[in-house]
């Protein structure tokens, strides 16, 4: 066994010699992995034997050659360092002056871009070409020596030429100006005129509406009325062009007139104009939402009363009351021929609710009841209290009348007027064996006749003046 002990290290030695020093640390692993192992099967089969003393003497011989090889590795890495240190101090002395010799570059291209990129005063001074100088130029410019350089004395002479001519500009110049500021002066003067001039001729329109008025040349108060008319909504416009050519055709002895914010109704007429091109469709989509909602609570019972009490505080924050910004004044007068001019009987209004889409009629400045208001069955049948169209009833709610507070109301005859037509609740094609009454057949053909009485606008106004008149007989 000593003589096993002497023999190692002279062959580790070797194997140092021999190996390098990462070859000696594999080997001398796997060798204690190797003695490991066998220790660990010596153990489990509880044999003490004299091999594990000669295991245990092998790995230490293996801890020896592995200080060895970490000594070595520890003294080739101090070589390679200081051979890098080394190797090093000359790197850094050359990229030094890499750094130098960049900088200088950079410095002289600077240097140099900057002389190319110079320029002179003279290049730009806008010269006169050298042609148009000989051609042009006074002989005091041309014939001065002022240099023995040829090319020097004629860049000086046309630098001179040049300062002359900015000198003559620069009078026209002063001499422009000074037209300028007369013809400025001369121009606020002619606004200021044309700033006074509406004040004058509406002082003077109305000093010459006297003459007007005497004459009878209403132009003026026919051409804002006509401008009102325009912006009117179609049914209050179909009206009022009923009554203006019953008015011109035959002589009626009634006077109409609009009134009304002009800007509104421009503002509503855009708005409307808008919404017709698809810009707004809120309306719609509240609509839609409105029908889903019904269809939604379509099998819940909802009692009448309360149907009815929801609708009336609902009618107010829709808006459905209102109103178009213009509206129709029709004054009556009394047909009776007499020296002295005619009477004013009654003064009519007409309005448009474009939500309900009907025409509202009122007596203006009236404060009587609606037991003595002459409007109220002017045609049988016809308070004003009943919306004449289904849609507008849809819109203000199931079994809900038009609001008796309200003066203004929507009478059948208005709509007819205002070319607001819509069929009848009743066929009137039905024969008398499809009527189950009589009754029933004589109320369509009665309210046919009806019709065709209330679109005539000579029978509104005679039944109005005749209703009037049997007031004032009876006051």
């Amino acid at each position: 066994m000593d003589a096993k002990m002497e023999d190692a290290p002279s062959s580790m030695t070797e194997v140092i010699v021999d190996k390098s020093a990462y070859e000696i640390l594999k080997n001398t692993k796997n060798g204690v992995e190797e003695i490991v192992a066998k220790m660990l099967s010596l153990k489990k089969d509880d044999k003490l034997t004299p091999e594990i003393r000669e295991l245990v003497t092998q790995m230490f011989l293996h801890f020896v050659s592995l200080r060895q090889a970490n000594r070595k590795i520890l003294m080739e890495e101090d070589r390679v360092k200081a051979e890098t240190e080394r190797a090093k101090a000359p790197l850094d002395s050359r990229t030094l002056q890499l750094h130098s010799l960049m900088y200088e570059k950079s410095h002289y291209s600077k240097a140099i871009k900057g002389c190319k990129e110079f320029k002179s005063s003279y290049p730009d001074i806008q010269l006169v070409s050298e042609v148009d100088f000989f051609s042009q130029a006074p002989e005091e410019f041309k014939g001065s020596a002022i240099s023995t350089d040829n090319a020097h004395n004629l860049m000086l002479k046309r630098l001179n030429y040049e300062l002359f001519q900015r000198k003559e500009l620069c009078k026209l110049l002063e001499k422009l100006e000074q037209k300028k500021r007369s013809l400025l002066e001369n121009i606020a003067n002619r606004k200021t005129f044309l700033s006074s001039l509406p004040s004058h001729l509406k002082a003077l329109k109305k000093a010459a509406l006297p003459a007007q008025n005497q004459l009878g040349l209403l132009h003026t108060k026919k051409q804002k009325q006509i401008h009102a008319a325009e912006l009117l909504p179609p049914p209050l416009y179909i009206t009022y062009s009923q009554f203006m050519a019953q008015k011109e055709a035959f002589g009626e002895n009634i006077e109409l007139e609009v009134i009304g914010s002009l800007i509104d109704a421009q503002i509503f007429s855009q708005q409307q104009i808008r919404k017709e091109n698809g810009i707004s469709s809120t309306q719609e989509i509240s609509r839609i939402d409105n029908d889903e909602m019904d269809e939604e609570n379509d099998g819940q019972w909802i009692g009448k009363q309360s149907q009815k009490k929801a609708g009336k505080d609902n009618v107010e924050a829709d808006g459905l009351y209102q109103a178009h910004p213009l509206k129709i004044i029709l004054q009556v007068y009394d047909d009776e021929v007499s020296d002295s001019e005619p009477a004013r009987l009654v003064t009519l209004k007409f309005e448009y609710l474009f939500k309900l889409n009907v025409v509202c009629v009122g007596i203006e400045g009236s404060d009587q009841g609606p037991e003595n208001n002459i409007l109220c069955n002017l045609f049988p049948d016809d308070t004003g209290l009943e919306l004449p169209h289904q849609c507008a009833k849809l819109l203000l709610g199931d079994g809900m009348k038009f609001d008796e507070k309200r003066d203004m109301r929507p009478y059948k005859w208005a709509q007819y007027l205002a070319g607001i037509d819509f069929l009848p609740e009743v066929s009137p094609t039905l024969t008398i064996n499809e009527v189950r009454h009589e009754t029933s057949k004589n109320t369509v053909i009665s309210g046919l006749t009806l019709y065709r009485q209330q679109t005539r606008v000579q029978t509104v106004v005679q039944r109005i003046r005749s209703r009037k008149k049997t007031q004032l007989a009876l006051a």
